[in-house]
């Protein structure tokens, strides 16, 4: 689900890293899954994570943030934004 705030829009994504290659899966529930290919040893996978939805989406790696679930698979991402252009590409990936 995506969430527009005062700072960006925040959603909600589970992450599988050690995975064969990046990419950004719909999954059947509605939720958006993300491959990272980066090991989840030292927050290599977070900041791979970060490297990738920054090409994806096309803005800087400081304007994504991670808000909640650091250390887990389930996170919680703020993308620092008020882009409609990139809001309606968000909106296509996880709506």
């Amino acid at each position: 689900m995506l969430k527009e705030t005062k700072d960006g829009v925040i959603f909600n994504l589970k992450i599988s890293p050690n995975s064969s290659k990046n990419e950004i899966i719909k999954c059947d529930d509605g939720g958006v899954k993300v491959k990272i290919t980066a090991q989840p040893v030292d927050g290599k996978a977070n900041k791979a994570l970060l490297e990738f939805l920054s090409k994806q989406f096309k803005i800087a790696k400081t304007s994504i943030e991670i808000v909640k679930g650091h250390t887990g698979k389930d996170k919680t991402i703020l993308i620092k934004t008020s882009d409609d252009e990139i809001i309606s590409k968000l909106k296509s990936f996880v709506n």
